[in-house]
């Protein structure tokens, strides 16, 4: 199997989350990897230096080629909090409930969590999950 570029690190989350300096992003971080933990059924991991990951897939890529790669997590940049969550971005009507937020192909940005509605980001992520899995079913 080919490695990922990001590939799983041996810091723990709760020890990089400690590092960050702003408590109020710390407060966000743990937040998430709480409702992370709860939606996928597992323990966080870090991917690389600063992504906090949950569950993992294998990465089919043009060539044959497939790699391990996180179903969804988070990781605290310095001007947002960056969610990974795939093709389930892609529902109007759940983001149209969300609050304050930007999209990128397959990334959340928000700038903190009480930006937006804690039920309406749930159920986007649980959606998000729903759909990685029909797409690389395990």
């Amino acid at each position: 199997m080919a490695k990922f570029r990001t590939e799983v690190a041996k810091v723990t989350p709760s020890g990089f989350i400690q590092t960050i300096e702003d408590e109020r992003r710390r407060k966000d971080c743990r937040e998430l990897t709480a409702l992370m933990r709860d939606i996928t059924g597992k323990p966080p991991r870090m991917w690389g230096a600063s992504i906090v990951g949950f569950d993992s897939y294998l990465h089919p890529y043009a060539g044959g080629r497939v790699a391990d790669n996180l179903l969804t997590g988070f990781s605290p940049r310095k001007q947002d909090l960056v969610l990974y969550l795939g093709p389930g971005l892609q529902n109007q009507e759940l983001r149209a409930k969300l609050g304050k937020h930007r999209a990128g192909e397959g990334c959340l940005y928000l700038k903190r969590l009480d930006d937006v509605d804690r039920d309406a980001l749930r159920a986007l992520i649980t959606h998000s999950i729903a759909e990685m899995r029909k797409r690389y079913p395990q």
